[in-house]
């Protein structure tokens, strides 16, 4: 037993840690990329606990069963209530479609389990907002998944932003494209095409793509106060895969807005699955009055930067590659010049919780953190329909 038993168990690799048992929900994509945190963090951080794949859960019992064989779960159990019932299981993780997640860690952490949750947090603020009642009035720890936040190039500007290298930020963009639901003839529901789904997924490109972009906006430059936004749905129709009738698509495929911060800087973000050629185009620039950056996930080792206090013979924009032992989290990898990628950034965020866990703080982005979030989706979702400048509340 593990956290949750009080003992301390040992093996051979252990040195005497106390083991942290997790139980997993969902085998999906992101199912593998949170196993493989799981299992790498260890071996490259020096964790206050060790994790232990103890079981994985999911509704298709053939498939868990090959899926906890693949990854190495001890167990596996078709049903969430069984799991988060177990006196073997610490941590709860929900790596399931967004209408799963407010009901699992409400249920999670009334047992006394700590939980880590995917984006978005809930489908909407509301669900959010109930959510974090039940982690904060359980007292557990919790996080949630937005693990932009762990890509060293964005940390090192966040750093960079915190010593005051930019002065006065006068204006932050981000974009998130990608062109996978162009076709009409792609349907929604069910397995893999949820996201199209609005009673799953509670919203399209705004709560899928924008989120992460928002999350990432606000970490770096502070709260956002009101938003004004539009969003399209191209596509009416489509067939849903569990009714096999056509119904009406209730997502948004595009998704743009503009908003100010709280320290006055003006904002532009835009989000779409019909950009044609873009896979996973997520790219960022923030101005100020001394410097500016760019980052971009298609080159996400390199910070581009620019400081107007550069000697102006020389002055203009370098290319920082971000490899070197003095940056962040790199001297847990390679030697510099090599480089890492979108898998590491979910194995930085499961090291910190579990350094925040150790000792006694909060894990950021916690469920609190993410409702912020949520509540500007909601807000931009608002501002589509009533065509006006909403507040964040």
């Amino acid at each position: 037993m593990g956290i949750a038993g009080g003992r301390t168990q040992r093996s051979g690799n252990s040195m005497g840690k106390k083991q942290l048992n997790i139980g997993l929900v969902g085998y999906g994509f992101m199912g593998r990329t949170h196993s493989n945190a799981f299992l790498q963090a260890g071996r490259y951080f020096d964790l206050p606990f060790e994790p232990v794949l103890k079981s994985v859960c999911a509704r298709n019992a053939g498939r868990v069963q090959s899926f906890a064989a693949n990854w190495g779960y001890e167990s596996w159990e078709t049903d969430w209530r069984r799991l988060i019932e177990r006196k073997d299981i610490d941590l709860i993780d929900i790596a399931g479609p967004n209408d799963t997640h407010a009901e699992i860690a409400i249920a999670a952490a009334a047992a006394g389990k700590m939980v880590m949750c995917e984006k978005p947090l809930g489908r909407n603020a509301v669900e959010s907002t109930s959510m974090v009642d039940a982690v904060e009035r359980a007292g557990v720890a919790n996080m949630v998944w937005y693990n932009y936040r762990r890509v060293p190039a964005v940390v090192l500007l966040k750093q960079l932003l915190d010593e005051g290298r930019f002065g006065r930020i006068f204006h932050y963009r981000a974009r998130f494209l990608q062109d996978w639901t162009i076709s009409e003839d792609l349907p929604q529901g069910g397995e893999g095409l949820w996201r199209l789904d609005v009673a799953v997924a509670g919203s399209g490109v705004t709560g899928d793509l924008l989120a992460h972009n928002i999350d990432t906006a606000m970490w770096l430059n502070g709260p956002i106060e009101e938003v004004t936004a539009m969003t399209e749905t191209f596509i009416k129709e489509r067939r849903h895969n569990l009714t096999g009738r056509v119904e009406p698509v209730g997502i948004d495929d595009a998704s743009a807005f503009l908003c100010r911060f709280s320290n006055g800087s003006l904002a532009n973000f835009e989000a779409t699955r019909y950009a044609r050629g873009h896979k996973a185009l997520y790219t960022l620039e923030i101005n100020g009055e001394h410097a500016s950056a760019f980052w971009d996930l298609h080159d996400l080792h390199r910070l581009q930067y620019f400081d107007h206090r550069d000697e102006g013979r020389t002055r203009g924009w370098r290319s920082i590659h971000i490899t070197d032992g003095d940056h962040p989290y790199m001297k847990h990898w390679w030697v510099p010049g090599l480089q890492i990628g979108y898998e590491h950034t979910f194995i930085h965020q499961f090291a910190d919780f579990l350094d925040a866990v150790g000792a006694g703080r909060e894990a950021a982005p916690t469920f609190r953190d993410a409702l912020a979030t949520d509540l500007v989706t909601d807000a931009v979702l608002k501002s589509a329909k009533t065509r006006q400048w909403e507040s964040i509340n």
